[in-house]
């Protein structure tokens, strides 16, 4: 394993932006991302590097409920590459775009056996919020997960960050944001993406942790075209099916739930939800 102790800033290439360099642990069963000690930031099995290993990461695949086969994604931050590898495997007719901000996280890429660069996979270094900034970025599905060694980056869940990724969607594509429910401004998160995407999504928490998936879809109602049990990855082991089933099973009925209290209270969503009224950008 890398040692911690060698936790450190580090200036990229362009010279005028700090940067964590991270280190990674290994068991004989798996290795590890880490920012800082205790805080994994990305795990991956040894024995079965595309499985998507933590619970936070299945259900950010729930999108497939509402767009099975998405043409194009992008996803704001890379990390260990979990999400990544996944899509490149089981979504053969998918282009997938990762952008990453720091330079050493990238440098990880074969450690975590992240695909090379082709013509459906590839691995941006830039700044996800200004990748977002300058259309024409036009794409079924975004995937947001970009946190540092300091949580969340403030210009990736400011109110214009999420109207960016609003105007980035093609029609009826979908924000799916990783949020931590212990951050402090956590609900101010929730109204942001509310207020941009016009109440049109909800929210679900993580069992066993502080993630919570926000998401929201551009003009049209989150309604599944597909059920759980019909997203089939055939060449999942018994036990990861049933944690992708169980995954889509508890979007599945956040989405549902959001849907009813929406018809029945005629109002913006609201946890579990998304937010009831628009927050103000902190």
């Amino acid at each position: 394993m890398s040692d911690p102790a060698q936790f450190r800033l580090a200036f990229d290439a362009k010279g005028y932006w700090s940067q964590p360099v991270p280190y990674t642990c290994e068991s004989l069963a798996a290795r590890t991302l880490h920012f800082t000690p205790g805080d994994i930031q990305s795990r991956m099995q040894l024995q079965a590097p595309e499985v998507l290993d933590l619970e936070y990461t299945r259900m950010m695949m729930g999108f497939l409920l509402f767009k099975p086969v998405p043409s194009t994604i992008a996803m704001v931050g890379l990390g260990g590459g979990s999400i990544a590898k996944f899509c490149f495997k089981h979504l053969p007719d998918t282009r997938f775009r990762a952008i990453e901000s720091n330079p050493h996280v990238i440098d990880l890429r074969e450690k975590f056996m992240i695909p090379a660069d082709g013509p459906r996979f590839s691995v941006f270094h830039e700044d996800g919020a200004a990748f977002l900034r300058h259309p024409p970025k036009q794409y079924d599905v975004l995937l947001i997960d970009g946190y540092t060694d300091q949580g969340l980056p403030s210009q990736l869940c400011s109110q214009r960050f999420y109207d960016h990724c609003h105007a980035a969607l093609l029609p009826g594509g979908i924000l799916v944001a990783n949020l931590n429910d212990d951050a402090h401004n956590f609900s101010a998160y929730l109204k942001r993406i509310a207020r941009s995407f016009q109440g049109n999504g909800f929210a679900v928490q993580e069992q066993d942790g502080f993630n919570c998936i926000a998401f929201a879809r551009k003009g049209v109602a989150l309604q599944e075209v597909v059920s759980p049990a019909e997203i089939a990855f055939p060449d999942l082991d018994t036990t990861a099916r049933a944690e992708m089933t169980h995954a889509m099973q508890r979007v599945s009925a956040a989405a549902r739930l959001a849907a009813e209290r929406a018809k029945q209270q005629k109002m913006t969503i609201s946890p579990a939800r998304l937010g009831d009224s628009a927050g103000t950008e902190s």
